[in-house]
């Protein structure tokens, strides 16, 4: 925009927040054809003259305001530059003033740390600190073991404080050793029984380990188990008039599951439903559990499954034994060598009841009553297992306080026997 040509004096005042402009005459170009167009438009060009200075002013106002943030900004990069390059040189100072004082102190060769710790710790110091706690320690032990020999040397029952323990040991002793005499007299006693089972445990050794070969040739494996099962079932089953047949060697609707097959009433007449015992002497998973008992009924045939294992370390994982599952599922523990068939005879029944309930009408078999006589049996052969459990637990509590007694007894004669040496070293012939 080139200056304005002024015919008569300027004036330029600003009042109200408002630019008042009197006598002024503008010739650029630019300004003249802007106000002629809005003149042959038909516009106001006081409006066009207005909008023109306060763009401009806006634009003027940018453009120092630019100016003087490159401005700042060179005067920032100076300053700056100034302040890196004083605190390089600072920090050089403190690097090497550290590194300075950390040689002084943990040069390994001249530093003062390992001085102190040679001086300290060094077999060849004689302020170092293993030979002072030596020293103590040597001291402390001369006055303990000259304070103890005064104790045993001294014979006044009123200085002495042992006096009354050790003529308590001699006494002890002296039963301990009578007692010991007996106890060998019984043992021989005894040796002569133990020499008799001797030879008859010898010869059911022999047997038994002619048992375990067998069952290692993995032919004739959970065999014996399985007989001794279905030997049992048998006997409970023909109580009720029921037929039990071993059918493990026998095939089935589609293979071999189950090894003992019992038709309800079959001794009288047709079978009014069948029950599948599974012999394991192994443990199985939860779905093997029910995978093999779900086998068992569908190739025989059957209502109701039980599994029948020899202990408690037998049952499958996260199940219990005389707790029923699905409805039509057991387990149950049997052991041929404990001898005791309760549990069996209990798991019997209840599959029996079970089985009488799904086939038989309310005109023979009060369902209800049948139920509740049911859950009074499941009740207390719970009952049963507890005190079964409490008296195994019991037996194993018992054996262990033997145990321990046996040891704390080892233990009180290793002691007398060590303080009697003591006093057969300490005190002089004579004093007793």
């Amino acid at each position: 925009m080139e200056a304005a040509t002024q015919l008569r004096q300027a004036h330029v005042s600003v009042q109200d927040g408002r630019v008042l402009l009197d006598h002024l005459l503008l010739r650029d170009e630019v300004v003249v054809r802007l106000v002629r167009d809005r003149l042959e438009a038909g516009d106001d060009p006081a409006r066009a003259i207005t909008d023109a200075i306060e763009i401009g002013a806006r634009v003027l106002d940018r453009e120092q305001t630019g100016a003087n943030a490159e401005f700042v900004k060179t005067e920032f990069e100076k300053v700056s530059a100034r302040v890196e390059n004083e605190f390089g040189e600072r920090a050089r100072t403190v690097a090497e003033l550290l590194g300075k004082k950390v040689d002084e102190v943990f040069d390994p060769d001249t530093g003062n740390l390992a001085r102190s710790l040679d001086e300290l710790f060094s077999d060849g110091s004689s302020n170092a600190v293993q030979h002072q706690v030596r020293q103590v320690v040597t001291e402390v032990m001369q006055r303990s073991r000259e304070d103890l020999r005064k104790q045993f040397l001294s014979s006044d029952e009123g200085v002495n404080p042992l006096a009354d323990f050790k003529q308590s040991t001699v006494e002890v002793l002296k039963r301990s050793a009578a007692e010991q005499h007996a106890t060998n007299t019984r043992l021989l006693e005894r040796m002569g029984e133990l020499s008799q089972r001797i030879h008859s445990l010898s010869a059911e050794k022999e047997k038994l380990e002619e048992l375990a070969f067998e069952r290692e040739r993995g032919t004739a494996k959970g065999r014996t188990y399985e007989e001794a099962v279905a030997e049992a079932i048998d006997a409970v089953a023909a109580v009720q008039g029921d037929l039990a047949e071993a059918v493990g060697d026998q095939g089935g609707a589609g293979g071999r599951k189950g090894d003992v097959l019992v038709s309800l009433d079959a001794c009288s007449g047709p079978a009014r439903g069948r029950i599948v015992f599974e012999a394991k002497d192994r443990k199985l998973s939860r779905p093997g559990f029910v995978e093999e008992l779900d086998c068992a009924m569908a190739q025989r045939d059957a209502d109701y499954a039980v599994m029948v294992v020899p202990g408690e370390n037998e049952i499958p994982a996260k199940l219990h034994a005389l707790r029923e599952y699905y409805g039509d599922k057991l387990i149950v523990v049997y052991d041929p060598e404990e001898g005791s068939t309760l549990e069996l005879q209990f798991a019997y029944r209840l599959a029996r009841a079970r089985v009488a309930i799904k086939r038989d009408g309310t005109d023979e078999v009060d369902a209800a009553a049948l139920r509740v006589s049911v859950k009074r049996a499941v009740d207390a052969m719970d009952d049963v297992r507890k005190v079964k459990s409490q008296l195994t637990h019991a037996e194993g509590a018992i054996g262990t306080a033997r145990e321990l007694l046996e040891a704390m007894t080892g233990r009180v004669r290793g002691e007398l026997g060590e303080l009697d040496q003591l006093l057969a070293t300490a005190d002089p012939p004579g004093d007793y």
